[in-house]
Parts: C-alpha cells; sequence; structure tokens
C-alpha cells in the first residue's frame, strides 16, 4: 500500500497542517530544519539507525547514523561559531558528494546560517558570480577545490575565512581554518538556533539555462512541504533504502537529498563516482536499493547501454523509481518498464518552488510522457501567456501557473526584487514553462517559454519533437530549437547526437526524417538536422536550448557559468 493511498481523496481533503501534525512542527518553539533531520529522529528512538552509507570513486565505504548525524552537525555548527559566522551568515559548500557535504549542511542550518551549496565542478567564473552576488562570509571546501577559491579571493572582501575539511596537516593560508569533523571532539549538546518559519534556510542559485542565475532564497518552512512530498511521491516508507543520484549543488540535491530522507529518518545512500551504468548497477545491487531518484539525461544514457546491461545484474530490489530535472519522454517510461519492471514516474519541480508540485503518484494511472497532476495543498492551471487568466479549454496550451503560499516557495531572488516580482502575475506564480491540460486533468510539457518556436504563427514545443526522435533507435540524446526563415518566421531545426555504433550520414539523416514524419505533425516536422558529439548541458544535466538557438541567430550566447565543460 502507497503512503498516499486515494490521490483524489488526498487532494480534495489536504491541508498542509497534516505535514506539520506528523513533524510535531514547532514543538518547543523549534523550526530549524538541522533539528527535524537528526535530533527529532534520535528523540523517536532511531539513533542508531543507519542515515548515511556513503560509497566512494576507490570503493571505500563509510557508514553514519542519526546519532553520528545529530553529533557531527553539532560539531560543525560550534566550529563555525567559534569562528565567528553569526546567524543569517552565507556560508558556502563547496565540494564533492563527501559525507561532509551532507552533515555540514545541516550543521550550518543548526547555528542559524545561510546554506550556499554550490556545484563542485564550478570554475573560477561560475563560483565568483555566486559568492559576490551572496556576499557569503565562509566557503567549506577541501583541498582539491580549494584553489578555485584561494584564485579568486581577493575580488570578494566579504569572504571572511575558507574552511578545509580534509586539510590534515597541510599548511594552511593567512584567513584560512581546518575542519577535521570526526577528529574533533563530538558535540553531544548544541543550542540549536531557534529561527522562525520564515527565516532564510537555503540560498540556491538557478542553472542558468535562461540567463544570469538567479539566487533563489527559501526559509526553513520548506520542510513542511519537502517531508510530505517525499513521503507521498517518493514513497519513503522506515525500511527503504534510498538513492538521489543529484549532487546537492542543485536543489534536488538537497530538498530529496537530504531534507526529505532525513526528515523521514529513512536509510540514505550515496555514490561519489563518475557515472556508468555498471557502477550504477552495481551499486543498486550491492546497497540493496528500494527507491530510486534520478534524472531523464542519466535515465537516457542508461537507455544508451539498453536492457542487457541491466540483465547482468540482480535489480529485485527497487520497488518504486522516480525522475526530475527535465521532462521524462514517453520513451524512457516505457523502457524502464522493459528494462525494470516498473517505470520511471516523473516529477516536475524547480529551484524556485522548493519541493514537488505537478507529479505522477503511486498507485495512480502514469501516462507515459505526462508530468502527471499537482500535489495535494497547490493550485495550479495553465494560463493564457497574455492575460494570464486560465485557460478553459483542454489540450490548450498555456503558461503553468501556480496560486503563491506553498511552505517551500522562495521568498526572494537575492539582491534583484524586480525580477522576483515579474515572477507573479494576476495572483498566480508563473513557473516560465508551458504545458496543457488534458480532460483527465493530467499536464502534459511543451517546453520553456523562451523555447518555444514560433513557425508561421503556431507555437511548437520542444520537448514533443524531442520525444519522437528519441524514439529512432539511433537517436541517444536531441534538441529542437528555431531557426530563422523569411517565410515562417521560424521554422524547427533539430540536433541529435548518436548512440554508439551510428555514424552521421545523409542516409541516416533521412531516415531520421521518414521515422519522425508518421509522428509529427507537417508544423512541428524538422527542416535540418545537425548532428552532435554531445549536447551543450548545465551541469546539472539540463541541455541549454539557449546556446543552440543563439548559434541560429548570432545572437549573444549569455552567461554560460554552468556549462558543463565551461
Amino acid at each position: 500500500m502507497s503512503n498516499i493511498g486515494s490521490y483524489e481523496d488526498r487532494y480534495k481533503s489536504f491541508d498542509w497542517k497534516l505535514s506539520e501534525q506528523e513533524l510535531e512542527y514547532g514543538k518547543n518553539g523549534q523550526y530549524n530544519i538541522g533539528y527535524y533531520c537528526s535530533d527529532r529522529i534520535c528523540e523517536k528512538g532511531l539513533g542508531s539507525k543507519p542515515a548515511l552509507i556513503w560509497e566512494g570513486f576507490t570503493g571505500e565505504v563509510k557508514k553514519y547514523t542519526y546519532e553520528d548525524i545529530r553529533a557531527y552537525s553539532n560539531t560543525t555548527a560550534k566550529f563555525l561559531q567559534d569562528q565567528g559566522i553569526k546567524p543569517g551568515d552565507r556560508v558556502c559548500l563547496f565540494m564533492d558528494k563527501i559525507p561532509e557535504l551532507y552533515i555540514c549542511f545541516l550543521g550550518i542550518l543548526k547555528m542559524g546560517g545561510i546554506a550556499q551549496p554550490l556545484f563542485s565542478a564550478f570554475g573560477e567564473e561560475s563560483l565568483i558570480t555566486r559568492l559576490d552576488d551572496a556576499k557569503t562570509k565562509a566557503v567549506l571546501t577541501t583541498r582539491k577545490h580549494a584553489g578555485k577559491v584561494r584564485r579568486i579571493r581577493k575580488d570578494l572582501p566579504e569572504l571572511a575565512t575558507i574552511i578545509i575539511v580534509d586539510a590534515d596537516d597541510k599548511p594552511l593560508n593567512a584567513g584560512e581554518a581546518a575542519f577535521a569533523m570526526e577528529k574533533l571532539p563530538r558535540v553531544e549538546k548544541f543550542d540549536i538556533v531557534k529561527v522562525e518559519p520564515e527565516t532564510a534556510s537555503v540560498l540556491h542559485y538557478t542553472s542558468g539555462t535562461t540567463g544570469k542565475p538567479k539566487g533563489a532564497q527559501h526559509v526553513h518552512n520548506s520542510l513542511v512541504a519537502q517531508y510530505i512530498t517525499s513521503k507521498w511521491v517518493l514513497d519513503l516508507k522506515p525500511e527503504d533504502i534510498y538513492w538521489c543520484t543529484a549532487d546537492p549543488g542543485w536543489v534536488t540535491g538537497t530538498s530529496y537529498g537530504i531534507i526529505g530522507p532525513w526528515a523521514n529518518g529513512v536509510t540514505q545512500v550515496v555514490l561519489d563516482a563518475g557515472f556508468s551504468a555498471q557502477n550504477w548497477y552495481a551499486f543498486i545491487e550491492r546497497m540493496k536499493v528500494t527507491m530510486w531518484y534520478s534524472a531523464p539525461t542519466a535515465i537516457r544514457m542508461l537507455m544508451k547501454e539498453g536492457v542487457e546491461a541491466v540483465k547482468k545484474h540482480n535489480l529485485s530490489s527497487l520497488r518504486h523509481l522516480c525522475s526530475v530535472g527535465e521532462p521524462l519522454n514517453a520513451e524512457a517510461v516505457i523502457w524502464s518498464e522493459k528494462a525494470f519492471g516498473k517505470p520511471f514516474y516523473d516529477t516536475f519541480w524547480q529551484t524556485e518552488t522548493g519541493a514537488m508540485m505537478i507529479c505522477n503518484y503511486p498507485g495512480m494511472k502514469v501516462k507515459p510522457g505526462s508530468m502527471g497532476k499537482p500535489f495535494p495543498g497547490i493550485t495550479a492551471t495553465v494560463v493564457n501567456p497574455k492575460t494570464f487568466e486560465p485557460v478553459d479549454k483542454p489540450g490548450t496550451v498555456g503558461l503553468i501557473a501556480f496560486r503563491p503560499g506553498w511552505p517551500s516557495m522562495m521568498r526572494a531572488y537575492w539582491n534583484n526584487k524586480e525580477t522576483y516580482d515579474g515572477k507573479f502575475k494576476n495572483g498566480w506564480y508563473l513557473s516560465g514553462d508551458r504545458s496543457s491540460i488534458d480532460a483527465d486533468g493530467y499536464y502534459w510539457f511543451v517546453g520553456r517559454d523562451d523555447d518555444v518556436i514560433n513557425t508561421a504563427g503556431h507555437l511548437v514545443g520542444p520537448f514533443e519533437i524531442e520525444s519522437a526522435l528519441l524514439e529512432h533507435p539511433a537517436v541517444a540524446e536531441s534538441a529542437a530549437v528555431g531557426k530563422p526563415d523569411p517565410l515562417n518566421m521560424e521554422v524547427v531545426k533539430a540536433f541529435i547526437a548518436l548512440k554508439p555504433g551510428f555514424e552521421p550520414s545523409s542516409d541516416l539523416e533521412m531516415d531520421i526524417m521518414n521515422f519522425i514524419r508518421k509522428k509529427l505533425s507537417p508544423l512541428a516536422m524538422p527542416q535540418e538536422i545537425e548532428f552532435m558529439a554531445s549536447m551543450p548541458k548545465t551541469r546539472s544535466g539540463k541541455i541549454m536550448r539557449r546556446m543552440l538557438r543563439a548559434k541560429e541567430w548570432g545572437e549573444e550566447i549569455g552567461d554560460i557559468s554552468t556549462l558543463e565543460n565551461d
């Protein structure tokens, strides 16, 4: 039996107070996320339960109980206080997926700081943009990445301390400190800073697919949504072994790679190693993963390897699979049923929303290619992009919009009130994504508002085209953009990366064109195909269509600080 039970019943009767009651939210005036993800679980008698099982790229394994998480996050919090860090200061986490990344995140929150996780593969340009904007006070990092921070420090007058978590006995520069989390005396008692539900907690920068990255500021009250969505959408249960493949440098890796699972008292596993189908399947088999939360980019890479790669492993422990990050193509859902005996359930949300918004739920019929339906407590619709009024006819494409007020909604863009205010029109938060809603209430993604192609006055979404292309046996990845056309304003151009064993040729291009002609309307048909070795992607795995479009239109590319190979 799934945790959510009947989706329809839950949606009709839901109140966020249910989540608050289950969490005992506000008990003794406590609203700090750090408490709810560690101390509270220990108080429930689960201190000896494994909270984190971590495996590094060398095969080294480390295990941490909830008692360990509680004490080590206390140790972190006290250390930061001793360094002069104060409540409200921004503290950046800039390291690989090592245990300190997950545990220190809670420590920052416990002492009242604002956690600012940044992806460890960022270069200096990406770093300085975000650290300067946030006026970051301290950076927690490792020797491997410290050089990048040191080289830009002169341009960051607000940066008071660089904290090296694996310094050992290596000499440090002025304004640096060594923090050996497990070697310092364990701090068993720490006065967790009493925050209000609206106190700032996490500052997450968007991945920059649509321009300069913006700092979405979240508050401790986000826990109320992150806890219950983890329980009902991810279907987390006490006995689960949970694996979220996202890096905490991105919002999925904190909302559902730290806060959600630990607030639910679940054991989670982390693999800090490069991607390969063999590594991932072996890890699932070894750890007996039951719930797996991944991304379409990764799923498409697994699809490249085929079902045979899956059959080499015993993955019978898996009971529920979910996906996030980009829309999940129907082909990926159908493939996962063949490969794993169960579909990936798509979930839609954003850095700005802080938690899942439109999802597929256990027990609810999955329509492959659909985003699903709004989470209970979320009022969603599709609005006309000019009037911002809800559309009244099923199948009409418009902007996905949400009624503000859910617990995990960002409260600001850091230092950017004008852009933040522009996200709200006519009483709705505008997501910037286009979708339609069918007669059954299911949402169907069309594309980012600025990715939609206007051909002869008809709006064509790239998602439909890309999904059709992915069904061709040679296509590994695809992207569709508008290209200038004197007659039609724009026509569709497709970019394709091929699976191993296929080579670009005019014959293959013709074969792909003939294949998708049966699937797409004449308006959506690509007029040109360009083969690429790989797609330009952000470091979180999203295809940067903006770059491809700018190339076609001869425009400035804009901010590319999150490009994965910058």
